[in-house]
């Protein structure tokens, strides 16, 4: 049980930071890209409203990774 899952190594992005590195943290650490993940939050506020106040809830609670691990 070494291999952790994708929200125990989830964290904001250094490299693919566009406002918070939320979506690109979300690139590194799951499947799909962080265009659509960007694209996903588009939706979610256009649609329903939410996705702005997801992002920033995310953008608030999500850590940033350690200094050891950006220099990878």
């Amino acid at each position: 049980m070494t291999e952790k899952n994708w929200l125990q190594v989830f964290a904001k992005s250094e490299k693919d930071r566009w406002l918070g590195g939320i979506c690109g943290g979300l690139g590194e650490s799951t499947p799909l890209p962080s265009w659509a993940w960007r694209l996903i939050f588009v939706l979610l506020f256009t649609i329903y409203g939410t996705g702005l106040f997801i992002y920033i809830l995310l953008w608030i609670f999500v850590p940033t990774k350690p200094k050891a691990e950006n220099q990878q």
